[in-house]
């Protein structure tokens, strides 16, 4: 904790400044959590009490898996951060109201089962019947079988499967999760009063009303096997047919995990495929690790981690790790050194617990031991392999593997050198880790030796469920929650003691390569600038499906060679003291460089190379994306980028609105774009463009060597949500594109050329 305050002492006294300058603002001190689970345990309040004025509880978050709160009953989504600052400064939110799906969960999990097995198939259900931009609610009689946590765990990868939420309405679990979590008697007595009068608590004691969703979905939880999701993205990451279906097929039951994984290795290179001939299939790289002979073959584990806000919530599971590690240690198994292991829960309530239950120790010694509360590995930010391992797989090509308990395992993101990234719940974590490899049958391989010599398999080291619920009976008490979460009003001595700033004005430090004044206003006039058209802009990329916000935006470490890697040597900051570009956010120069900088970025315009470069038409020359836009907005020339469907798609995040808008581009022209991003998009002034129904650029014959100009009319009285707009390019072509203003408030918008000079121009006519 002393090394991140001391990393990061500039953010963290922006934050602390913001929370005394600003009513109504709190501020959660670092080390308590990752926020999805700290409001869970303990923001959530399910019903506000406001002067004896009763009303229900929601929430929009600038983070994808803000629909974690659905679980608790509280209706919640994620946002971006570009709404969720206009929304903090007093602008309404609006949205297209969108249709309901029920799911009906019926019957009970099978032994062996874990949350993470059901959340993984709930997610190819609803991938496959298509629920983007949907709500989905939950009922049924299987929800008594279900606990809060596991409900929770359901309703944080709303993302993964596309919905704008998850919804699980509140019942007698979720009142015996308030209690347990610290809540008191009198508010958990108030919550159900408040809901029963106004219908809105579901009692399975009573019979239930038929209800009315747009359509109806149906699972038997005994249905649901042991799973992973693999080996690149999750199975939200879709492809698209010509017959217009969805077929997700990332989840890998685990008794097919050993043919999918040599599929992988033959099929051509993809997201399921890595194009290893068949005669290096087998190869064996001998390598000295501290001064020890090792081994790695093709599918080796590398990265083993107990990660994210999606698994570390519930108890379950992470007792569940625990008593895997019990298991192994007691047989004499042992995690292979060169693994790099770790435990990142998102609360301090999950340390108390482990602690409690005497697990810990026994997670330590396979080397998963805590290295803090918040986004580790998941994000990207497990931090380097060791040197030794690190030369092994590079310099022979090895396909290594991470297994983590995350919910993004794009290519790249979770490391540079794991092209095989494995989504599993935490006790299969452990499991993985234990066999050093995914390529294994766990139903007839042995995992490995126990010290009487004889073979260990899966079955010896699995907990049943029985063995895992009585441990969470006696490890999981109610006042871990209360002691945990005294912090936050009470702080902690290095946050108490951090110096900041006074006053309601902030002052900007330009030595500073954390904070930086951004230039989103620099040139705003009271007078709204009225809509834009672009004229013969470049193309800046030209890009396929699937496009992620972590091909987009800044996420992970900063690359030794990139643009963003020069600006802070050039100030003199050194390689070791880089940090992420999370922990960078703040300084829009970094950002921007970053933007598009992702190692796996595929652009046509490069010819099949990999990588964050583009081609700068004008010249021929290729550069780094950055670089490119910077060229062409010195120029004063515009820029778009073509792209295929579901552009956006993964994390809300800001940056990957703000950073295009940075370089310049003016336009996007896709043939869809995920929910949240789109919004991003039009808040910073950005034009979302979509396809015609059955083109795209390649169909239209686009290669992104043409010049494009879009004629948007200059009257916003003009625009209409959803309106058609004609793109022509200066090689002749011409065609029709859908502008993606999904409603007046977001032309209104585009009017002030983005939300925050709208709001800004709105707080300024106010106090006049």
């Amino acid at each position: 904790m002393e090394f991140e305050f001391n990393r990061n002492r500039e953010r963290f006294a922006f934050l602390k400044w913001g929370s005394s300058a600003f009513e109504n603002m709190l501020v959660v001190p670092p080390g308590s959590g990752i926020v999805h689970q700290v409001n869970l345990e303990y923001l959530g309040r399910v019903v506000f009490n406001t002067n004896g004025l009763l009303y229900p509880d929601s929430v929009v978050g600038t983070d994808s898996h803000t629909t974690m709160i659905d679980g608790l009953g509280v209706a919640g989504w994620g946002v971006g951060g570009i709404e969720a600052e206009a929304a903090m400064l007093g602008q309404p939110m609006s949205m297209v109201l969108p249709g309901v799906v029920g799911f009906k969960l019926t019957g009970t999990l099978n032994n062996g089962v874990t949350a993470t097995d059901l959340v993984l198939t709930v997610t190819q259900i609803l991938r496959k019947h298509g629920v983007v931009g949907k709500f989905v609610e939950f009922y049924g009689d299987g929800m008594g079988e279900l606990s809060l946590a596991d409900r929770a765990t359901i309703a944080n990868m709303s993302p993964e499967y596309g919905a704008t939420m998850g919804f699980f309405p509140v019942d007698h679990v979720t009142l015996q999760y308030l209690r347990l979590t610290g809540r008191s008697e009198e508010t958990v007595k108030m919550i159900e009063t408040y809901l029963r009068a106004n219908k809105m608590f579901v009692d399975y004691n009573e019979p239930q009303i038929e209800r009315t969703y747009s359509s109806y979905l149906e699972l038997d939880l005994k249905s649901v096997l042991p799973c992973i999701s693999g080996p690149k993205r999750l199975i939200w990451n879709i492809v698209f047919y010509p017959s217009g279906c969805f077929r997700p097929h990332d989840r890998v039951t685990l008794k097919e995990m050993k043919a999918d994984w040599h599929a992988c290795l033959d099929n051509k290179v993809g997201f399921k495929g890595f194009a290893i001939l068949k005669e290096k299939q087998e190869k064996v790289v001998k390598f000295t690790y501290n001064g020890a002979p090792a081994e790695l073959r093709h599918g080796d584990v590398v990265i083993a981690a107990i990660t994210s806000c999606t698994n570390t919530s519930n108890p379950n599971v992470m007792l569940g790790a625990g008593l895997v590690a019990k298991k192994a240690c007691e047989l004499g198994l042992e995690v292979k050194p060169w693994i790099k292991t770790s435990l990142a829960p998102g609360s301090g309530v999950v340390t108390k617990y482990l602690k409690q239950s005497g697990l810990d120790k026994y997670l330590d010694q396979q080397g998963f031991q805590l290295v803090g509360y918040g986004c580790t590995t998941c994000i990207g930010n497990s931090g380097d392999l060791h040197e030794s391992v690190s030369s092994a797989i590079a310099e022979n090509d090895i396909v290594a593997s991470a297994v983590l308990s995350g919910n993004r395992n794009f290519e790249g993101r979770v490391h540079p050198l794991t092209r095989a990234n494995y989504l599993a719940s935490p006790p299969l974590v452990v499991a993985y880790a234990l066999a050093g490899t995914v390529d294994i049958d766990f139903e007839t391989e042995p995992i490995g030796t126990g010290k009487d010599g004889k073979k260990v398999y899966f079955r010896d080291i699995w907990p049943s469920n029985e063995e895992i619920a009585e441990v969470v009976q006696s490890a999981v008490l109610p006042d871990m929650f209360k002691k945990t979460y005294e912090t936050i009003t009470k702080g902690n001595p290095m946050w108490n003691q951090l110096p900041v700033p006074t006053g309601t004005l902030y002052t900007w430090d330009p030595t500073s390569t954390y904070i930086h004044d951004p230039p989103y206003f620099k040139e705003m006039t009271m007078t709204p600038p009225g809509p834009h058209s672009v004229k013969d802009a470049y193309c800046l990329l030209n890009l396929g499906d699937s496009i992620t916000t972590d091909h987009i935006s800044p996420a992970g470490n900063i690359q030794k060679d990139s643009p963003a890697a020069k600006y802070l040597m050039e100030r003199g900051v050194d390689r070791k003291d880089f940090n992420s570009y999370g922990s960078r956010r703040g300084n829009d120069e970094i950002m921007a460089r970053g933007t598009f900088a992702n190692i796996r970025l595929v652009n046509k315009l490069l010819n099949g190379e990999v990588g964050p470069k583009t081609i700068h038409i004008p010249t021929g020359e290729k550069l780094s994306v950055y670089d490119a836009a910077m060229r062409y907005k010195s120029a004063g020339q515009d820029t778009i980028v073509l792209a295929g469907a579901e552009y956006g798609s993964g994390s809300s995040r800001d940056w990957a609105a703000k950073g295009p808008m940075l370089q310049g581009v003016k336009a996007v022209i896709s043939k869809s774009f995920e929910r949240i991003h789109r919004s991003n998009l039009v808040g910073m002034g950005i034009i979302p463009l979509c396809f015609k129904s059955g083109e795209d650029a390649e169909s239209l014959g686009l290669t992104g060597h043409e010049r494009y100009t879009i004629n948007v009319p200059n009257d916003i009285t003009q625009l209409k949500p959803g309106q058609d707009i004609t793109v022509t390019t200066d090689t002749g072509k011409s065609f029709t594109c859908v502008a993606r203003f999904d409603t007046q408030v977001e032309l209104e918008y585009f009017n002030h050329a983005g939300i925050l000079p709208y709001v800004m121009r709105q707080l300024v006519g106010d106090q006049k």
